[in-house]
């Protein structure tokens, strides 16, 4: 015969590691600090303008 299940006591477990997970997510996308967002997004642009500086433009496909 099968084990008995609180049902209860596994929904609760589950939502306690539902929102673990997301409390983590946040850490990631809200525990950086603004000096650190600012730098990280200052090196994104310069790179995607150097990128942009070296595209060939052909003229073809337009």
């Amino acid at each position: 015969m099968g084990e008995i299940v609180n049902l209860r006591k596994v929904r609760k477990r589950k939502d306690r590691e539902e929102a673990a997970e997301r409390a983590g997510q946040n850490r990631v996308l809200h525990g950086m600090p603004k000096a650190e967002r600012t730098v990280l997004a200052a090196r994104k642009e310069k790179t995607s303008r150097a990128l942009d500086q070296h595209r060939l433009e052909t003229g073809e496909g337009e």
